[in-house]
């Protein structure tokens, strides 16, 4: 099954010209060796393929040799880069509902990221996703989603605020000052999700609104957008096993009850674009476990976990099915890196 080109907007780049000229480095030389024109960059609705922006990111940070360079660019981005979206978020009388109103139009941004708000008593976490590819590193792109969610609050509560914490699957960085500097605290890396904890309190605190008349065009005009955007069965099936997976019960029958639709409807839409649901659910463990594996140091038996599976042996078994040889084994001639046993 051949991966599906997301778009994304132009805008997701902003600042990245000037960042990259800052570091004495050419930035359109980037640009090109990824296949993204530069003139692209001059309208921040364009919308590129989101696979070359997570390949740029990455090949930039790593030819200037700074890890941090996703957060210095979230730090070069403000509300207004969010384009109408942000007339609408400011017009919210709280940040919590700002937050809600991001996750309604989050797609018209972009294709591959998923948020997540989940109530926790006196805590909200904030749950970031990017729908996976094959071959491609995530650190860059979900570094940069969750330091642009930050300085997004910060200009919703205030300059100074910062969460309780600051959380990535991916291992540590090797300099975790830049980090610190940025979120306010030391970010907790190999863990199981991407995101911020933030203190329900702080996402309750009135706002004062902007003038409501351009947040009113303005969530019209989004609302006629979502009508249009066009989403099949597999990107919507996609995301709903990517969020149930972590929970351990990811059944077809769950899938087309998130969806609205009975098991046999969910089976025939995928059927009608060659697609079986176990096929689907595979491929995405998949791609889920090269990247943790690749990306993180967790354990296997918390990769697990992540991808769905109640016991050990089973995502052993399963893994040693899909990719012909055993969790560690593969581990160690993917990263060489020492893994533990299985």
């Amino acid at each position: 099954m051949q991966p599906v080109d997301k778009l994304i907007r132009s805008a997701s780049l902003n600042g990245y010209v000037e960042l990259v000229e800052s570091l004495g480095r050419d930035p359109y030389a980037f640009l090109r060796g990824v296949g993204i024109a530069a003139r692209v960059l001059d309208n921040p609705e364009a919308l590129i393929p989101s696979h070359t922006v997570r390949e740029l990111l990455e090949t930039t940070a790593r030819d200037t040799g700074v890890e941090d360079f996703a957060l210095r660019l979230a730090a070069r981005r403000t509300l207004s880069n969010l384009g109408p979206i942000s007339l609408v978020l400011k017009d919210e009388p709280t940040p919590r509902q700002a937050l809600d109103t991001l996750c309604r139009y989050e797609k018209l941004l972009s294709a591959t990221l998923i948020t997540r708000i989940e109530d926790a008593g006196q805590s909200v976490v904030i749950r970031e996703e990017l729908l996976p590819r094959p071959g491609l590193n995530t650190r860059q792109a979900m570094e940069l989603a969750v330091g642009v969610k930050m300085g997004m609050l910060r200009e919703l509560i205030g300059p100074q605020w910062r969460p309780q914490q600051v959380c990535f699957t991916h291992r540590p960085a090797a300099d975790i000052a830049p980090y610190r500097a940025f979120f306010g605290r030391n970010p907790m890396f190999n863990q199981p999700f991407n995101g911020l904890v933030c203190a329900t309190a702080d996402l309750s605190m009135p706002r004062t609104r902007d003038d409501p008349g351009p947040a009113y065009f303005a969530r019209d005009y989004l609302e006629s957008a979502l009508r249009r955007r066009h989403e099949g069965i597999r990107e919507a099936c996609r995301e709903v096993i990517l969020a149930l997976l972590p929970g351990g019960r990811c059944t077809a029958q769950l899938v087309a009850q998130h969806l609205r639709i009975d098991r046999r409807t969910l089976h025939r839409h995928l059927g009608d674009e060659g697609l079986t649901f176990s096929a689907m659910l595979n491929q995405l463990r998949s791609e889920l476990a090269m990247r943790h594996l690749l990306e993180s140091d967790l354990p296997v038996g918390e990769v697990a976990v992540l991808l769905g599976f109640s016991a050990h042996s089973s995502f052993s078994h399963w893994f040693r099915a899909a990719f012909g040889c055993s969790v560690s084994h593969w581990r160690r001639q993917s990263t060489g890196r020492h893994a533990p046993a299985d």
